[in-house]
């Protein structure tokens, strides 16, 4: 199937203009649209908007949450590394719920990382940080004996 298939005529005929990728983007929101579709106003925002933001906004509109700009980073390990980094986001998966992405399971496993190596640092911001994203994680119960402790053990 291809993309010309879920799209109007009038997309179809400025296709090359915007693009194959908001082409695609275009077709995703024509087939869960479809008449009520408004091509125009989606033409007009493919033309003008740099394509990432483009795929937001489609994203947007297909899920009704607003997607947080992402960014593809690309970096060499080799395969003798490679089992203990899919151990660690394995293990961060199970911690935080397998239904995070492998990226969120990185940047906790980061940030518990700097939260360590940042205690005697001068960025107490850092760690309060890493803190507050972790304590979101906590059962209600836990988050309880979270405070407490704190409470206690406050100056």
């Amino acid at each position: 199937m291809s993309i010309h298939e879920h799209l109007p005529p009038q997309v179809r005929k400025e296709l090359k203009q915007v693009g194959w990728t908001k082409g695609l983007e275009l077709a995703k929101l024509a087939r869960q649209q479809g008449q009520r579709f408004e091509s125009a106003t989606w033409l007009h925002k493919a033309r003008q908007m740099p394509k990432a933001e483009f795929q937001r906004e489609v994203e947007k509109e297909l899920t009704g949450k607003d997607s947080e700009p992402s960014e593809l980073i690309y970096f060499k390990v080799y395969k003798s590394q490679m089992p203990v980094i899919e151990r660690a986001i394995e293990a961060a998966a199970l911690m935080l719920g397998t239904d995070k992405s492998r990226g969120y399971c990185l940047e906790m496993i980061c940030a518990d990382f700097l939260a360590g190596a940042s205690i005697d640092a001068s960025n107490p911001e850092l760690l309060l940080q890493s803190i507050s994203r972790y304590y979101k994680f906590l059962p209600g119960e836990q988050q309880e004996v979270f405070r407490s402790e704190v409470s206690r053990n406050a100056p």
